[in-house]
């Protein structure tokens, strides 16, 4: 650790980047190629115990072939083999971030946790960690969604007897032979696990709040341009983003063809209620379970923000590009539009330049 200036207790640095997956690598390369110095001028974050960001903690038979529209870091291509699509994609991308790591001396700190980033003195922001504190000018927030699981709440839930588990505690298929599987959740997560279980389950159930929509045809850069632009205009109106996946539909591909028609992708609206044994709908329909497989996505991971008081009425927080409206000194990146890799990558561009013109300003005297 280099010496650092002090102020209040806290490490003066210019940039403070919060998070080490793809988000956050963008936006340290970009700040390294735009001539600043890592634990110089700026400093990574990341509370994750080894490099991979959250593909770290997928499950192992997501193997990597699996995987649809993972990008390049920039700078680095995405060295893969025939080898790779049948090896745990937890492994595979962890290994990239390894060695892009390594590569470009990006010097991340592991694991830190970051607890709040507040106003602090002099125009600069305090950022509050487990392994001290620092006093920033700007901030990249890069901290994805897997650390906030959504679980939704429904009426007997906790009588159940059986076993709940989500999508960021899934195991694999194996853990539910013989079992009865109930699957909520129409995104891709939700598919993937339902036609894995239903090989070895005893039984599987599918329930979504709304009929899945499964897109057919090419999906080329003019449809993806107008998906990411109904992500966009949530964030732009502060509201909880949400993912491209739920505006672009499900891709009608020859495993899912398949799937619906062995009938494992017969889809029943959301129960009801959660009973001891299984779930229940208000017409009288019951379907007994062992498990309950709550698909349901993730939410924002931004709560470390809030003392900067940076969400709308609606939820969410404003941003115009990456920067959040409320304080032009932090930027979000990986947050709605850019959540998808490649988005993650122009995003970490983007907040660079901003964060430049910044740091090039007359710095604020010091109260």
């Amino acid at each position: 650790m280099n010496d650092f200036g002090v102020r209040d207790g806290a490490r003066d640095i210019d940039v403070v980047v919060v998070g080490a997956g793809q988000a956050g690598l963008s936006g340290a390369h970009h700040l390294r190629r735009s001539g600043l110095v890592p634990d110089e001028d700026f400093v990574v974050l990341d509370h994750a115990p080894h490099p991979g960001g959250a593909w770290q903690f997928r499950w192992p038979s997501l193997t990597y072939g699996k995987v649809h529209g993972m990008h390049a870091l920039p700078g680095m291509e995405l060295i893969t083999g025939p080898a790779d699509d049948d090896r745990p994609s937890s492994e595979v991308i962890s290994g990239y971030f390894t060695e892009y790591e390594r590569r470009f001396g990006l010097r991340v700190h592991r694991p830190v946790d970051v607890t709040a980033v507040r106003e602090g003195t002099g125009g600069r922001l305090l950022v509050e960690t487990s392994e001290g504190n620092w006093s920033a000018r700007a901030l990249i927030n890069a901290t994805g969604t897997w650390d906030r699981p959504f679980w939704p709440r429904y009426p007997g839930q906790e009588t159940f007897r059986g076993r709940q588990l989500h999508t960021a505690g899934y195991p694999g298929p194996e853990e539910f032979a013989g079992l009865r599987v109930v699957v909520v959740g129409g995104g891709a997560s939700g598919t993937q696990h339902l036609m894995e279980i239903a090989k070895v389950a005893a039984d599987t159930t599918w329930v979504t709040r709304r009929p899945p929509v499964f897109r057919e045809g090419p999906f080329g850069e003019e449809q993806g341009r107008a998906a990411v632009a109904l992500v966009d205009e949530r964030v732009r109106q502060g509201l909880p983003p949400g993912s491209v996946v739920s505006v672009t539909g499900l891709p009608l591909n020859e495993a899912i063809v398949r799937a619906r028609e062995e009938g494992v992708l017969n889809r029943l609206p959301m129960f009801d209620r959660i009973t001891p044994d299984g779930v229940a709908w208000d017409d009288g329909r019951t379907v007994p379970a062992d498990v309950i497989l709550w698909a349901t996505g993730f939410r924002a991971a931004i709560d470390h923000l809030a003392p900067l008081g940076l969400r709308e009425r609606g939820g969410g927080i404003r941003v115009e590009g990456t920067r959040a409206v409320r304080d032009e000194r932090v930027h979000l990146v990986g947050y709605g539009p850019s959540a998808s890799t490649i988005g993650a990558n122009r995003a970490g561009r983007a907040a660079v330049r901003e964060i430049k013109r910044l740091l090039e300003r007359e710095p604020v005297a010091a109260a």
